[in-house]
Order: structure tokens, then C-alpha cells, then sequence
């Protein structure tokens, strides 16, 4: 199966400019063989944008942006993973969205762990991790940029069946070691593919420091961008992903009575 990164710069121009950004991108993507696109987190409405901004654009599941990029998925006959601010009831979350070829959303995640103001301000929190789902005979699951740079998010995927774990993120400068490091070492340490899509350019104050990147259950590199406006290509094999896992056996020989997330003895001590 192929993925396609794509690695722009957030729009400056709302969801028509993005929807026009992600048709030509789909496009170019399916021309290439590609089965999923997968854009930068908060693709169709920008990510620093604003509260008020924030409040003004966010829509349900079912609003006009899902359907339009539904539509573009259908035309061009590639599975899209994108982004937006999803409302519901008095909520806004930060959504990414897994569309099917056909043009509908097959699964969709919240994220959960809120990175510094931005996040804070302006989002609400995700109350559970994606569930994996099927594609293709691949099991896949979302997360959204700082949830990757938690190891428990990726193990708990890993745990749940995921093959495949696709990450829209707004990583900026001077974190580059996330891509570079901590997304190597969660494909790595889970014997998962990870597929990481940045931005480049700015929405001031941050820098978007690019990166983007296809990371094999290995750790190794299968594709990277540099900082410059990228479509990125890669292929990941169940083959591969199979082989590997006879020999790289950390999940197999995880010790779970052994470990524990919270200080639990030291809070039952204080009590």
C-alpha cells in the first residue's frame, strides 16, 4: 500500500483555499499510485488561527468541509486523512478524519493531549484514544502531532491491533526532534509503521519546521521531507511488517504487571 505526506504551509484563506489545496494534492497523489493522502493537522481550516477565528469555522462531522472533502476523496479515488474544528454541542475539538475512497468518513479522532496555550485555548480535549479500524487489510489509527510524543499512546495502538498509525501534526521549530527522534523510536519500539505529515512556513509565532515522514516498524526511514513544499511517497508491506515482527518481538513480551502509568504507591503512601 502507498501513503502520500503532504507537507505546505498552513492556508491564510479558510477552507475554500485548503479544499483547492487538498484537491490538487489528491490528484497528484492518486496519479501516483497513492491509497492515502494524508494532510497536516487542522488542514482544512489552519491550526493558529485564533479563538474567535476557531469559533467561527467549526463545524459537526456532517457540515459543508467533511462533505467537500468527501467529495474530492470520491473524485479522485484515494482514502484522505485531514483535519478541522470539529463542534459538537458547546464543544470544539481538533479532528482528524479518515475518508474512504468512496467518499465517506470511516473513522475520526479527537485529540487528547492538548499542547500548550493554542491547544488549550482553543479546543477541548478527546475523552479516548482511536479505536483501530480496517483499510485494506491494514489495521490503522489516528493520532493527532503532541500524542505521538507520548510512548503510552503508541503502545496502547500497537496493543490494539494497529499496523499503521497516521499523524497529521503542527510541529514547530525548535522540535525537530520529534520527527527525527521520537517518531523513529514509537515505529521502532511498537514494530508499527508511522506515518508523521507537517507543516512548513509559519502562523506567527510558530515556525513550522517540516520533517514529514514515513518511519518502518524497523525505526528506519522509508521516505522524508526536508523544508520545502513536498508531496512525500512511501509503501509499507504486510510482508515486511510480518517478517519483522518474528524477530523484533517487544510487544509479545511486554511484562504489563510490572508497569504502572501514575505514582500509585507513592499516592497510596502520602494518603
Amino acid at each position: 500500500m502507498r501513503i502520500a505526506l503532504l507537507q505546505i504551509p498552513p492556508v491564510a484563506n479558510g477552507s475554500r483555499e485548503a479544499l483547492i489545496e487538498l484537491e490538487s494534492a489528491a490528484k497528484a497523489a492518486a496519479g501516483q499510485g497513492a491509497d492515502i493522502l494524508i494532510t497536516p493537522e487542522m488542514f482544512l481550516t489552519g491550526y493558529n488561527i485564533g479563538i474567535d477565528k476557531i469559533r467561527l469555522c467549526a463545524e459537526p462531522l456532517t457540515g459543508g468541509m467533511m462533505q467537500d472533502a468527501g467529495e474530492i476523496a470520491r473524485q479522485h479515488g484515494i482514502a484522505l486523512v485531514t483535519g478541522f474544528a470539529e463542534r459538537s454541542g458547546d464543544a470544539i475539538f481538533n479532528t482528524a478524519v479518515f475518508i474512504e475512497p468512496s467518499g465517506k468518513p470511516s473513522a475520526h479522532y479527537r485529540k487528547t493531549h492538548l499542547y500548550g496555550d493554542v491547544d488549550k485555548t482553543q479546543f477541548a480535549p478527546g475523552d479516548q484514544l482511536c479505536r483501530p479500524f480496517p483499510y485494506k487489510g491494514w489495521t490503522i489509527a489516528l493520532t493527532i502531532c503532541y500524542d505521538i510524543e507520548f510512548p503510552e499512546v503508541a503502545r496502547h495502538l500497537a496493543i490494539g491491533g494497529a499496523d499503521l498509525i497516521l499523524v497529521p501534526t503542527a510541529n514547530m521549530k525548535p522540535y525537530d526532534s520529534v520527527a527525527t527522534r521520537l517518531v523513529p523510536a514509537r515505529a521502532q519500539e511498537n514494530t508499527v509503521y508511522v506515518a508523521y505529515a507537517n507543516y512548513i512556513g509559519s502562523e506567527p509565532p510558530f515556525d513550522y519546521c517540516g520533517q514529514s515522514c514515513l518511519c518502518g516498524p524497523d525505526g528506519e526511514d522509508i521516505a522524508r521531507a526536508g523544508t520545502e513544499a513536498a508531496i512525500l511517497y512511501g509503501d509499507v508491506s504486510k510482508q515486511e511488517l510480518a517478517s519483522l515482527r518474528q524477530t523484533a518481538t517487544h510487544l509479545a513480551d511486554i511484562q504489563a504487571n510490572l508497569y504502572q502509568l501514575r505514582g500509585k504507591e507513592t499516592s497510596e503512601n502520602e494518603q
